[in-house]
């Protein structure tokens, strides 16, 4: 998938568990940073190639990607698999709580955020031709559906005319049908 529609993924998978799981308080800057977070998690297996999306946008990342890439052995590799859903995991929860000292957000809030986002890009690029190297080391690729060729191909018509839009009117839905929720998040949660 491409980058838009992973971060676009990220937020319907955190908007859609908003509305499963009940409403807890956090402040407002929380609630802006779990959903940076989100889009960052959304991006962030794809660091294993040196023209991510997420490169892109940190000043340097064009440097820093070809020296970081190599190291994760490629794109779709470990990144992309349970270890290093696990390893991500553990190095985010470490860095956070390095961050909790400045930052004053509920890092769990933060970090259950951004797993939602790794575990979204997962769950997506499963969906397309290559599929996930889920069980890596082992040398199978895992796809849903199972059978390679009613995948989606990355970037074509697909994922641009049926995947984007589709999570867009979804989202929208989800909006409007539940709005009274939203609201009431805002005005009695939000502090």
């Amino acid at each position: 998938m491409t980058g838009r529609t992973h971060d676009l993924a990220a937020f319907t998978a955190l908007n859609g568990l908003f509305l499963l799981a009940p409403l807890s308080q956090m402040s407002l800057a929380t609630l802006a940073v779990a959903v940076g977070a989100n889009f960052i998690g959304g991006l962030a297996p794809d660091l294993d190639k040196s023209t991510s999306t997420l490169w892109k946008k940190f000043r340097g990342g064009s440097l820093i990607g070809p020296l970081i890439a190599p190291i994760l052995g490629g794109h779709r590799l470990i990144s992309h698999s349970l270890i290093g859903f696990i390893l991500t995991g553990f190095l985010s929860i470490n860095f956070l709580n390095l961050l909790s000292t400045i930052l004053l957000v509920d890092m769990k809030i933060v970090w259950f955020a951004f797993m939602i986002g790794l575990l979204s890009h997962l769950v997506t690029d499963s969906m397309t031709k290559e599929g996930i190297p889920l069980f890596f080391p082992f040398p199978f690729d895992f796809g849903i559906p199972p059978f390679r060729f009613l995948r989606i191909t990355t970037g074509k018509i697909l994922e641009k005319s049926f995947v984007y839009p589709g999570l867009m009117l979804l989202n929208g839905y989800w909006f409007y049908s539940y709005s009274a929720r939203y609201l009431d998040f805002l005005r009695h949660y939000v502090k």
